[in-house]
């Protein structure tokens, strides 16, 4: 679609779940199953991610946050400790660490991928260090390695990653635990949900004792631990599951989604997309650019505000979260992080998803192209 093409007619969301018959079908013979709750639907998931992730156990929980949070926990993290991650995140990632009592130690980013730089995380190692968090930004795998090298724990945040493949091993079966989500924007989308992956038979166990209360038989119960209520029903399984029967498909939509984006910012001045490592298999959840005002003629929220006039929806991934009220007011003394301050004012991310038209796709090349034109002229 050209330049000169008018702007929609309709506004195009951001990232709508591609959702068909056979979520329905499921959500409908799941209910007429009497399985509201964890059942066989959330087991049958756990089986199959434990299979599609190439890792020893998977448990399936309330959320992406959840899986985080207990992973903290099944580590021992707690009061006094610290734990290192990124500011290129959802505050999730830093808000499960203060729910443990422990101290978010937050690190620059690399300025190519934005994602957390091993070498600053080992600079900021102390004696009080209990567990690294890095995030897979936009499908791009972390530097696992390099993390693992410095003999801590590695929860990693996988939220972006689903598909994704580090040096030719699968995301989900390298950290002591790999948390994903199954929000409702994810590659494998169920509305809400997540999973833990982990090879670690000890952290597996924590977290079974502590998602959900253990039970004997019949009326008979006892619990090991104080734990909480982090299961996932069986009726956001079965759409799940449906999710992981179409996850070839919905890549490949993606994968021609990429491509159009790729060729068409490559002749933008000041508009780069994130890098992506070609070692890795990225797991192409978020088209992620980089708007320089000073060669694309505006900034990041001009071109925000005037993408929405042209009907076309954005998001940010991510503002850094040492800047915002709660991490800037409870802990003042956080050293500034230049890349990733730089990069929250820069970062935008285009409409991407499987239940888009590359006609779709190319009425956001259009705007983006007329925008361009206009700010740069």
């Amino acid at each position: 679609m050209s330049k000169l093409s008018s702007k929609r007619s309709t506004m195009l969301g951001f990232q709508p779940p591609a959702i068909g018959e056979e979520e329905i079908a499921a959500v409908t013979e799941t209910l007429r199953s009497g399985w509201l709750t964890s059942g066989p639907s959330a087991a049958r998931l756990e089986e199959r991610m434990t299979e599609f992730l190439e890792a020893e156990h998977v448990l399936a929980l309330a959320s992406g946050t959840a899986a985080l949070h207990l992973s903290l926990v099944a580590l021992g993290v707690g009061p006094g400790d610290e734990v290192i991650t990124t500011p290129i995140t959802w505050p999730a990632t830093a808000n499960v660490i203060v729910h443990t009592g422990a101290t978010p130690v937050f690190v620059d980013v690399r300025a190519d991928d934005l994602n957390i730089d091993p070498a600053l995380v080992a600079a900021a190692v102390t004696d009080r260090t209990k567990a690294l968090l890095p995030v897979d930004l936009a499908g791009q795998p972390a530097d696992l390695d390099a993390l693992l090298e410095l003999g801590l724990p590695v929860v990693e945040d996988a939220a972006h990653a689903a598909e994704s493949f580090y040096r030719g091993r699968k995301v989900g079966s390298i950290a002591d635990s790999t948390c994903f989500s199954l929000y409702a924007t994810k590659n494998i989308a169920a509305g809400e949900g997540g999973l833990i992956s982990t090879n670690r038979d000890d952290v597996a166990q924590a977290v079974q004792d502590l998602r959900q209360m253990r039970r004997g038989d019949g009326s008979i119960y006892d619990i090991p631990v104080p734990g909480y209520k982090a299961n996932l029903s069986d009726v956001l399984a079965a759409i799940a599951l449906c999710q992981l029967d179409k996850v070839e498909r919905h890549r490949e939509a993606r994968q021609r989604q990429f491509a159009l984006y790729d060729a068409a910012v490559a002749e933008l001045d000041g508009i780069t997309p994130l890098a992506r490592d070609e070692r890795d298999v990225h797991a192409l959840h978020l088209y992620v650019v980089r708007i320089d005002a000073d060669r694309a003629g505006a900034t990041r929220d001009e071109y925000q505000r005037a993408l929405r006039e042209e009907n076309v929806s954005t998001s940010i991934h991510f503002l850094p979260v040492h800047r915002l009220t709660y991490y800037r007011e409870r802990f003042p003394e956080q050293p500034r992080l230049p890349i990733a301050e730089r990069a929250g004012d820069e970062i935008l991310s285009l409409p991407l998803s499987p239940a888009h038209s590359d006609d779709d796709i190319g009425d956001v090349i259009a705007a983006l192209g007329r925008l361009h034109e206009r700010f740069t002229s």
